[in-house]
């Protein structure tokens, strides 16, 4: 039990803690006082000199910029200099004065670093470089005018390059020298090949040579400025020459030039696989050796495309993209590179077979217009009524069975793959071979057959998608069609039966039964209504087999499919009303049937809407045009089902247990009254809606007495109306506007006993049920 303290305890205890709570407000005050404090921004005395402004840039950034620009504007000043005043100087003057200016501005960085001003240093240093350029221009143009200008530039950069290398060692604090050195030595291989007049295959040799001196120095030299435009010109040379190693070999129209892109091929294979053998990062070196791998299946792909037939192109680069994983050797990463060349290879492959097998499989839905016009030549004009045959497209089972084949023995993360693959190989088979149309259907049936012995739900679905291109495939003749669903149903039964995806194939069995049914009709030569009645037997087969399936999701699939097959019966009937309200009642039966198990009970709503649209159809058919007719027959069961739930629920609503089947009748009765010049309609009307206040008054409910109160006096307004009209015509001008006046005088005179007559009224509504 809980203990209370006496009173003068408690009351000690209280005045405690409340102390305690108040030194510790006391503190958080003072601590948010001076955060706040701390948060505002100073503002200066009043008198106080302003606060110097903080500067938006550092010392070595602004130094570093008036560095640059100081370089760039002496480097305009020399060219200006070299090209336009240096016709005012004689030979030697011209010569002392870059002379001495080159050595001049060369040998500053010495005494600069010595004086620890870097950053100075690396400026008057770029423009040292700068000025040796304006040298060998300077010097071409006083003394080797007449030499040939590629050959000239060549080798002006290849002695740039040296000489700039030779300043970079020997001032190794300068970080600009050397990489400026390795960016000219891009130039000179290629253009000694074009001085050499080589031709482009001369030029891409240059360059791939080039890319292979630039991943020799990036995986040689230490310096990490070099080391990265080392890195970045070997990507571009290399990626410059492979991409013009591919050109060439595109263009190649004979085995010799094949061949000689297949060695420039080799070339960058070569460099690209050294870079990844020797680099001491593992994703470049992946990266690369994919490189190398493609550059080696790109080389060998350009000599069997013009040794080969056009058809045999694609096996062949996909036997070459094999073969790599033949060769894989080499660290980790490399192997792994090469592995993921050969797979992209074979990926590249099977993307080309995607349009033959795509045909295969959607090209006989064509058929579905043109059923039973007579059985194709082979598979390939089975296959191809309104599309066509990809070119070089025959090769492609052998592709596709061979990928499948790979994945199966090598990749074992990929093995599942290999079974789609398979599948597509067998599918297109007949196509591509031009197999007689009879033999496509087998093929196509044994695939399905052995899909559905697999347990995987990759192979039962490939297996239904199968099923159904077949059945398009078999329309093309009426013996072919007749075999192909009765099959294709049996196979769906016994797959459902084995657990294959049973709620599909279950689902599956039904539609293709029901086309059976369908094909069976119109072969023996019946109009599709009488063909519906037909199809009939498939919901109610449907409706019997379904309770008896253990599993619920199926019991659902099979009733699903059922309910489409009784909508095809339907469709099927629409233009013959006498056989369309046959088939209704008949679905409504069915419907009615199902409805008897405990757990579709819902189902006796739609049986008792189908009889209905049964009774309403036969009604059209005979040609009936009385709305009571057609909705008396919903109006009397609907009262029967109010009357049932009102007993087992009292405190339901009339408007619920009684308005929708009452308003059901009384309002296309009161439609069609209304435009009946006779006497009959509205006094049966009327007596009816007279009958129905009175009962809703003795028993006091609300939906009889609204609705037929309503209805009454709506239906003696009609009645009344061309005696209202007459006497209307009858008095004088004034007596409307003078009766209206006396209407509204005497509503404003007595507008609150209105109200409290309005307010009973509504009290006595709602007290009713």
């Amino acid at each position: 039990m809980t203990h209370f303290p006496p009173p003068a305890e408690e009351l000690r205890l209280l005045d405690a803690e409340l102390r305690q709570l108040d030194a510790r407000r006391s503190q958080l005050l003072a601590r948010r006082a001076w955060l706040v404090t701390t948060l505002q921004p100073v503002r200066p005395l009043p008198g106080a000199p302003p606060a110097a402004p903080r500067p938006e840039t550092s010392a070595p950034s602004v130094q570093n910029v008036l560095l640059l620009l100081g370089g760039i504007l002496l480097t305009v000043a020399a060219m200006v200099f070299t090209l336009v005043s240096w016709g005012h100087l004689g030979v030697t003057g011209r010569s002392l004065v870059l002379g001495a200016v080159t050595l001049a501005v060369l040998g500053a960085p010495v005494a600069l670093l010595r004086r620890g001003l870097r950053s100075t240093a690396e400026s008057v240093a770029g423009l040292g470089l700068a000025l040796t350029v304006l040298d060998a221009y300077a010097l071409h143009e006083a003394a080797f005018a007449s030499a040939d200008g590629v050959t000239y530039t060549a080798a002006a950069s290849t002695a740039l390059a040296a000489l700039w290398a030779a300043y970079g060692t020997a001032l190794p604090a300068l970080r600009l020298p050397r990489p400026a050195a390795l960016l000219v030595a891009q130039l000179p291989l290629p253009l000694w090949a074009v001085a050499a007049g080589g031709g482009l295959y001369a030029v891409t040799t240059g360059v791939l040579l080039t890319a292979a001196f630039d991943t020799v120095v990036a995986l040689r030299v230490s310096v990490r400025p070099v080391r990265l435009v080392a890195v970045v010109c070997a990507f571009g040379t290399g990626g410059w020459g492979a991409l013009t190693s591919g050109l060439l070999s595109l263009d190649a129209t004979g085995p010799g030039a094949a061949a000689r892109a297949a060695a420039l091929f080799s070339l960058a294979a070569a460099v690209a696989l050294g870079a990844a053998w020797f680099t001491p990062r593992p994703g470049l070196a992946t990266g690369t050796a994919v490189a190398g791998g493609l550059c080696v299946v790109a080389g060998a792909g350009g000599v069997l495309r013009v040794s080969l037939p056009a058809d045999w192109i694609v096996p062949a680069c996909l036997a070459c993209g094999i073969a790599l994983l033949a060769v894989v050797r080499g660290p980790e990463p490399v192997r792994r590179g090469l592995v993921s060349a050969s797979a992209a290879v074979q990926a590249c492959a099977v993307l080309w077979t995607v349009p033959a097998v795509g045909v295969t499989l959607l090209g006989p839905t064509a058929w579905a217009g043109r059923a039973w016009s007579g059985a194709p030549a082979d598979a390939r004009t089975a296959a191809t009524l309104d599309a066509f045959w990809p070119p070089h497209a025959v090769t492609a089972p052998l592709v596709l069975a061979t990928v499948a084949a790979v994945l199966a023995v090598r990749f074992g993360k990929w093995r599942p793959h290999a079974l789609p693959l398979a599948w597509a190989a067998v599918v297109v088979l007949p196509a591509a071979l031009e197999l007689p149309y009879t033999v496509g259907l087998l093929v196509h049936g044994l695939a399905v057959l052995a899909l559905l012995g697999f347990a995987a739900r990759t192979a039962t679905a490939l297996a239904l998608g199968t099923s159904l291109s077949l059945a398009f495939l078999s329309l093309a003749a009426e013996p072919a069609t007749l075999t192909v669903l009765a099959a294709l149903t049996a196979v769906c039964v016994v797959a459902a039966r084995r657990g294959r995806l049973a709620p599909v194939c279950a689902a599956a069995a039904v539609g293709y039964a029901t086309a059976l049914a369908c094909a069976v009709g119109a072969s023996a030569g019946w109009r599709p209504e009488h063909i519906a009645l037909l199809v009939l037997v498939v919901p109610a087969a449907a409706a019997l087999v379904a309770p008896r399936v253990g599993d619920s999701t199926t019991t659902l699939a099979v009733e699903s499919a059922g309910a489409v097959a009784g909508l095809a019966a339907v469709g099927l009937a629409v233009l013959d009303l006498p056989v369309l309200a046959l088939v209704l009642s008949l679905c409504g039966v069915i419907a009615a049937g199902t409805a008897v198990r405990p757990d579709r009970r819902r189902v006796g709503i739609a049986a008792a809407v189908l009889f209905v649209l049964a009774a309403w159809v036969r009604l059209a058919a005979w040609r009936v045009g009385l709305p009571e007719a057609y909705t008396l027959p919903v109006t009397v069961p609907a009262l029967l089902v109010g009357a049932l739930r009102r007993r087992r629920d009292p405190g339901a609503s009339s408007w619920t247990a009684y308005g929708p089947g009452l308003a059901a009748t009384l309002l296309p009765s009161l439609a069609a009254a209304w435009g009946d010049p006779e006497w009959t309609r509205p006094l049966l009307l009327g007596a009816a809606a007279l009958l129905l206040t009175l009962l809703g008054a003795r028993h006091r409910l609300r939906a009889p007495l609204v609705l037929g109160g309503s209805v009454l006096v709506l239906d003696a307004l009609h009645e009344l109306a061309p005696y209202l009209v007459q006497v209307a015509d009858a008095l004088p001008r004034w007596v409307p506007p003078a009766l209206a006046g006396l209407l509204l005088l005497a509503l404003g005179a007595t507008y609150e006993q209105r109200l409290r007559d309005v307010r009973k009224v509504r009290e006595v509504l709602g007290r009713m049920n």
